[in-house]
């Protein structure tokens, strides 16, 4: 066991599922860069050479149209948009294509298609670089949709996307690339569709996704001075997401607080609450709060983003705020 960072056991999941896998390649912009990606794909090209790692022209619609048909023919392609922005310009290939050709055939055809989405929110990127659009692809029949939020994750469910017949949404956010944890060397999977318990407890249960996990275990630290006992679930993949363990927490708790710094209307946090409501209406003790970023486009604005961008200081108000209503 070694620690890694976040972005150092994506990489490590890259190269040891490529290493094991001849079917498995990689085609997106700046994938051979940096300045796109950061040092999770770093030397990858050096390694499997440019006919598994691809940097193509700029046509995310074409890139995507490429990696469906590459998955039909049963390869296991990985297409990197390095900005969630960007992938909406391919978005008819996702939604239209991958996700119904299965549907379409009866099963009889897999589409084990790896789309990695990065965010790359704040340091003044603004409204078109800055976008976390999960609910979009939450919102679609047929794909999968996963927010790892600690390095152990983000490389085992990296492995279980590739390997998954089902296309699968892999979204990592670049707040995230320092944090640094044990990670086991060799391949390992993180189950899709199941979420954990980061931190128990019996007072409140906060729901985090993806680079709220890291602000939501900072308040319930915070919380737990006061006497106040959070239980902190990270949601880990959110279509499917798991729901029985929501559900269990909250029957415990009584109390909900869903965090996903995205926006709020019709955003994953909305489908989180409403199914809880739907669910276990008669043993809440209080309304469901959404911890989301404003309906409003992302600032330019260094100042307007510390006001713009919520973290554990938003967790903690609502937390205190919902236990005053019981």
């Amino acid at each position: 066991m070694r620690t890694l960072s976040y972005s150092g056991a994506i990489l490590e999941g890259f190269r040891e599922k490529m290493e094991s896998d001849e079917d498995v390649f990689i085609l997106g912009q700046g994938v051979t860069n940096p300045w796109y990606v950061g040092d999770s794909m770093q030397d990858l090209d050096k390694i499997f050479g440019a006919e598994r790692v691809i940097d193509p022209p700029v046509s995310e619609q074409g890139m995507n149209g490429v990696v469906v048909g590459a998955a039909l023919a049963g390869m296991k392609p990985i297409v990197v948009h390095p900005r969630v922005d960007f992938l909406v310009m391919g978005i008819e290939q996702i939604i239209n294509e991958a996700a119904n050709w299965s549907y379409m055939f009866d099963g009889q055809i897999s589409m084990p298609l790896t789309v990695r989405a990065i965010i790359n929110r704040g340091g003044e990127q603004a409204a078109q670089h800055s976008q976390a659009l999960q609910a979009i692809f939450m919102h679609i029949p047929g794909l999968k949709v996963v927010m790892p939020s600690s390095p152990y994750d983000a490389k085992g469910l990296l492995i279980s996307s590739i390997e998954d017949p089902d296309p699968v949404i892999y979204i990592d956010d670049r707040w995230l690339y320092d944090l640094t944890e044990d990670v086991p060397e060799g391949l390992y999977r993180v189950p899709i569709g199941k979420g954990k318990i980061r931190i128990p407890g019996e007072d409140v249960t906060i729901v985090a996704i993806s680079s709220m996990v890291p602000e939501a275990e900072k308040a319930s630290n915070v919380l737990l001075e006061d006497g106040i006992k959070a239980e902190v679930i990270d949601l880990r993949t959110l279509k499917p997401w798991d729901t029985e363990l929501v559900l269990d927490s909250v029957r415990k708790t009584g109390n909900l607080i869903i965090a996903d710094a995205a926006w709020r209307t019709a955003g994953s946090a909305a489908e989180i609450s409403a199914h809880v409501v739907e669910n276990l209406f008669s043993e809440l003790k209080a309304p469901p709060v959404r911890v989301t970023l404003p309906d409003v486009p992302a600032p330019a604005s260094r100042s307007l983003e510390e006001a713009y961008y919520i973290d554990s200081g938003d967790i903690i108000n609502a937390v205190r705020k919902t236990l005053d209503t019981n």
